[in-house]
């Protein structure tokens, strides 16, 4: 799982309905580029829904079992509310805003 250094998808609008499916692909697209470290830009995506956090949960595993890691970087406080409700906080990696602007 060395293959690059970084993979980055940056998520531009709402991360849910009928775009997960889309968005899915294009991550999976990262994700075969085999990354150390893949990082799925949330700072312009509003909301999340339950499919597309199987999505990210999905790719987490992926990640983990090939030895690299998944970032979320600077979700929406919207969208880290519900990552903190459902205990994800726990399981992703996240940048917080701050962190993020930086690599901006």
């Amino acid at each position: 799982m060395t293959d690059i250094p970084e993979a980055v998808v940056v998520v531009n609008e709402a991360f849910e309905g009928p775009d997960v499916e889309r968005w899915g692909r294009l991550i999976a697209g990262a994700l075969a580029m085999r990354p150390r470290r893949l990082v799925v830009d949330l700072r312009r995506s509003p909301r999340v829904d339950a499919a597309g956090i199987a999505v990210l949960l999905r790719t987490h595993r992926e990640m983990v079992h090939a030895g690299g890691e998944l970032i979320l970087r600077g979700p929406a406080e919207r969208v880290l509310r519900i990552l903190r409700l459902s205990r994800l906080d726990q399981v992703f990696a996240i940048e917080s805003p701050q962190e993020s602007s930086r690599v901006a």
